[in-house]
């Protein structure tokens, strides 16, 4: 083999590692710098299919990725947050808009690639923002991605006079074959973007025709839901039918087109409609191919997720357990920003079980009621469970490149998972007394229990209002002033009623026993405002 062709076949691989690398810069770049937006246009997701395939389209031609797109959806519905018919109207918009990068492949701007790279590197290094940095990201995605094509494109020419590459394309001409290959193909590199733009720069090359490579494309459109197979293993039965159904609505429109290609001068119309650009021919195969399927196949969502229910046979799966993250889900690491927001979800889930247990500690204690405690016992469970799991998965979000405001949400929320889990284990205090004065036959004077109840109703004022302030992102500075005013009578209270029990032990109204269980109390019901509180100013001074 001649040094010039080993040459080429290196710069041509080289090429192919920048085209790649290029894609996923560019690609994370914009996830990065759009996760608000991604964060706004999920939450209008509707049972309404159409509007779906909508978000679908518009998230995957944000983050130009129908991969990452197609993790996100089967995290989401493992995870409850959608069901089969939402997600698999946002999947098949995903299919349309990961054509959107091919479209923009086949115009030739490569000239302006190393412009492109310098920029963006210029951004990413001396930029001190996450946001500029993110957006010089994406600049410098997009200059290596069109300068690695470059690279590719020029030297791939020799292979369309290889008389072996030559006898390689007519055999995978032949339908079964080709779309056999793009399957493999899209399986192995794991992106229908990039297996369309290595066609793309094949056919800018010479080294490849539409005729040879349209049933490549249609086989590229199912191998790219490997990852999303992939991502289902170990999920709940809805996102196993997710990702099945996804399988199927690509094998079912890549049986229409390849029946229209072969029953039609199909390819022919495409290459006379473009006749001197055949990476122009293969994103438009691409596309026309999507956008077809999509409508043909979007009012068949019904039929596609009963076949995928016979495959994945079983009812609907139960609650096994509380002890489980149910917002989360590590397939959501691929995209940070709705890893935070979810993440916010299960802290909220985390601080009703907390309220819910102080409340029911204060019934079992004024009550006497050792059913309220063992209730109260099995959501500490939980909440130490949650407590753990969420500051583990915030580990690893916060390895992960984050916009700045989410950089300051994460800071806060470690603080608040310990609060709030202090919040529960002082709830599991106050039962702890409740089953002393139960085992023991005490009682609390009538003076001693108005002064529980009054200073119980302040705490519980102060725990509703500082999660109601936390979770709604308010900077209402009379709430604020509120909860310190309660904070700060609840820390004066507390002094006036030991001072009261004292006077109360003097003068023989109650025993030291009791009165002991009455201090231990007190303290309780004073760090619970106080955990409370630190969550209210948690993300003070700065909100987000």
């Amino acid at each position: 083999m001649p040094d010039s062709t080993v040459s080429q076949i290196i710069l041509a691989l080289g090429g192919l590692g920048l085209f790649l690398y290029g894609m996923k810069l560019l690609g994370d770049g914009l996830e990065l710098a759009a996760g608000a937006k991604l964060r706004k246009i999920l939450e209008k997701i509707t049972s309404n299919r159409w509007l779906g395939a909508l978000v679908g389209v518009v998230v995957t031609a944000i983050i130009q990725s129908s991969t990452a797109v197609s993790v996100m959806v089967v995290g989401f519905v493992n995870a409850g947050l959608m069901n089969l018919s939402q997600a698999m109207g946002v999947l098949m918009g995903a299919t349309i808009g990961t054509t959107a990068t091919s479209l923009i492949l086949s115009f030739n701007i490569s000239q302006y690639a190393p412009i492109f790279i310098f920029l963006g590197a210029f951004m990413v290094v001396l930029s001190k923002k996450n946001n500029t940095k993110y957006a010089g990201q994406i600049i410098a995605g997009f200059g290596i991605l069109f300068f690695g094509m470059t690279t590719m494109s020029s030297n791939l020419k020799p292979l369309a006079e290889s008389d072996v590459f030559k006898k390689l394309i007519t055999s995978i001409s032949n339908p079964f074959l080709g779309i056999l290959f793009g399957v493999a193909f899209a399986a192995l590199i794991q992106s229908s973007s990039a297996g369309v733009g290595i066609l793309q720069a094949l056919g800018a090359a010479g080294a490849l025709m539409l005729g040879d490579s349209v049933f490549m494309i249609y086989g590229i459109h199912i191998g790219a839901c490997f990852t999303a197979i992939i991502s289902s293993i170990g999920a709940t039965k809805a996102a196993k039918r997710t990702a099945i159904s996804y399988v199927l609505f690509t094998v079912f429109g890549t049986a229409i087109f390849t029946l229209i290609t072969l029953m039609t001068p199909f390819t022919s119309w495409v290459q006379m409609m473009f006749p001197e650009n055949v990476s122009l021919q293969i994103s438009f195969v691409h596309i026309i191919s999507t956008v077809v399927a999509t409508i043909v196949l979007l009012p068949c969502v019904n039929l596609i997720t009963k076949i995928s229910c016979l495959i994945i046979r079983g009812g609907e799966e139960e609650e096994k357990e509380a002890c489980r993250l149910k917002y989360v889900d590590e397939r959501l690491l691929k995209t940070p920003p709705i890893a935070v927001n979810q993440v916010s979800k299960e802290i909220a889930r985390m601080s009703a079980l907390s309220n819910k247990n102080f409340k029911m500690s204060m019934e079992a204690l004024l009550n006497k009621d050792v059913k309220v405690i063992s209730k109260v016992s099995e959501n500490e469970e939980v909440i130490d469970y949650l407590n753990h799991s969420i500051t583990s998965f915030m580990v690893q979000i916060n390895g992960l490149p984050l916009e700045d405001h989410d950089l300051i949400k994460i800071g806060s929320y470690y603080h608040v998972v310990s609060d709030i889990e202090r919040i529960g284990d002082h709830a599991e205090n106050i039962c702890e007394i409740a089953n002393r004065i139960i085992e023991n036959n005490e009682e609390f004077s009538e003076k001693a229990i108005e002064e529980i109840k009054d200073l119980a109703d302040l705490v519980e004022a102060v725990i509703t209002d500082s999660f109601d302030l936390f979770f709604e992102r308010s900077d209402d500075p009379l709430l604020l002033e509120k909860i310190s005013n309660n904070e700060q009578e609840i820390d004066d209270k507390t002094e006036q009623y030991k001072d009261n029990h004292i006077e109360r032990l003097s003068k023989g109204e109650c025993n030291a026993e009791i009165g002991t269980l009455f201090m231990e109390l007190l303290t309780n019901l004073e760090r619970i405002a106080d955990h409370s509180t630190n969550i209210a100013f948690s993300l003070s001074p700065q909100r987000v």
